[in-house]
């Protein structure tokens, strides 16, 4: 019988304990960051429907489908698959309990999402997204377009990664620049668009041409159009000077600059309008979102989202959003990689008891506890080893002080700092470690 291989199976990543702490922490922050915002937490099911997944721009490649082991042969699936996005559950949620929805609803969610493509750098086939929406109920402000761009950059802003630079496009200008070059199909173009940072502009043309049946000239104007990019209003001025009008594209002109003139103030460079971005997925109507990691730009877009005005909607009641996603994973695969992030230590604990023998288990325990009670995080040691044993697994794990309890013939409580190996005696009831090693904290190098 072959061996079986341990960590053959790619694109699922596991980290080790103290990388899992730093994704906790990230987590935390964000979460912090988006309820300082009044969004609300929600968790949606891990499958729905393929006809709700296949229907908004998405690919069968990409979507895993569900079915039993024993199902009968004939049964190709159950009909559902893992969601791909938590953008499309999320409106489904809303659609579902709208009725007991207050509007306009703003949730944040923090889930793991599953896609069927081939595992590289940055990109795995289970991953956690954290993903933040607003649903209106019949209109949803233009204004909302700024307070996304804007929540988007605090919350990256506040976590231990580099800078991120927030890419800023309008599919109405996309489209509404097609429809004035006379092109029919505006989703398969936009589509082939959004692949031209993977394509290159050479075979991004000839695919323009060969698949999308664009002429040379009109292929030309959509490389023209996304070779676009700048933070200050000139932009627009450059999009206008192609010469080329539409109602559809001075509406998104229009919003743009909403977006260029209320984000002017942030430091050079952390907002900036990019033609080039085009996103993929059928749904995005308006405003749409990439963000890049500075150093890190080859890895491609770590956050992303936008305007969708009729996903969520159904029947006469028309519900727009607008949201942002975050690759979590995506962002610490990298980071983990290259050795760029990691925790102070490689467990919470801050104390460890030692064991002098079994009879004054009891004392250890009760330490531990009286410790606990306090907020400080504290393990008993298992055995009663030598000191130096039981001090060695205190540094490998990164743990700052070890606690010798009163008991048997020690008269009194010690505690020994290993960071700079003195020890002294000690009040149970009143002795703390110092604040800035009481909890493990991340660690960055820069780059």
């Amino acid at each position: 019988m072959a061996k079986p291989t341990v960590g053959a199976l790619t694109g699922f990543p596991e980290w080790l304990p103290h990388q899992r702490m730093v994704e906790q922490e990230l987590m935390d922050r964000i979460r912090r960051r988006y309820e300082l915002h009044g969004y609300v937490p929600v968790e949606t099911r891990s499958v729905e429907p393929l006809e709700t997944l296949l229907k908004k721009g998405a690919t069968d490649k990409e979507i895993y489908v569900l079915r039993r082991l024993h199902a009968e042969e004939e049964a190709d699936s159950s009909g559902l698959g893992l969601h791909f996005d938590l953008t499309i559950p999320f409106a489904r949620y809303v659609q579902q309990f709208k009725n007991d929805l207050t509007f306009p609803f703003k949730r944040y969610q923090i889930q793991r999402v599953w896609r069927g493509e081939r595992p590289q750098d940055g990109r795995f086939r289970e991953f956690y997204q954290a993903d933040a929406d607003v649903i209106g109920m019949n209109n949803l402000p233009v204004w909302w377009d700024v307070e996304m761009t804007m929540l988007m950059r605090e919350v990256l802003d506040d976590l231990p990664i580099p800078t991120v630079s927030i890419q800023v496009n309008n599919r109405k200008i996309l489209e509404g620049f097609y429809r004035a070059l006379g092109i029919a199909d505006l989703s398969a173009t936009l589509r082939t668009m959004d692949k031209l940072d993977k394509l290159g502009p050479a075979k991004t043309l000839a695919e323009l041409e060969a698949v999308n049946g664009l002429s040379g000239a009109a292929a030309q104007r959509c490389l023209d159009l996304a070779s676009i990019s700048g933070s200050d209003l000139d932009v627009l001025r450059r999009i206008e000077a192609l010469g080329y009008t539409d109602p559809l594209l001075q509406e998104g002109l229009s919003e743009m600059e909403l977006v260029l003139r209320e984000t002017a103030s942030l430091p050079a460079g952390r907002v900036v309008a990019n033609l080039r971005i085009a996103r993929g997925l059928d749904y995005y109507t308006g405003v749409v979102y990439e963000g890049v990691m500075e150093g890190h730009e080859q890895l491609g877009s770590v956050c992303s989202g936008g305007r969708y005005d009729n996903l969520a909607s159904v029947g006469k009641d028309k519900l727009p959003g607008i949201g942002v996603s975050i690759g979590l994973s995506r962002i610490l695969g990298r980071l983990f990689g290259r050795d760029k992030l990691s925790m102070s230590r490689k467990s919470p604990t801050c104390v460890l008891v030692a064991l002098a023998t079994e009879e004054t288990r009891s004392d250890a325990r009760a330490a531990a506890e009286a410790l606990r009670n306090r907020g400080i995080a504290t393990e008993v040691f298992d055995r009663p080893l030598k000191w130096g044993d039981q001090i060695k697994y205190a540094d490998a794990k990164g743990i700052p002080y070890v606690w010798f309890p009163a008991g048997g013939e020690r008269a009194e409580h010690e505690v020994r700092d290993l960071r700079t190996r003195s020890q002294s005696a000690v009040d149970l009831a009143t002795w703390a470690p110092e604040e800035s090693v009481l909890r493990p904290a991340i660690v960055r190098t820069e780059g």
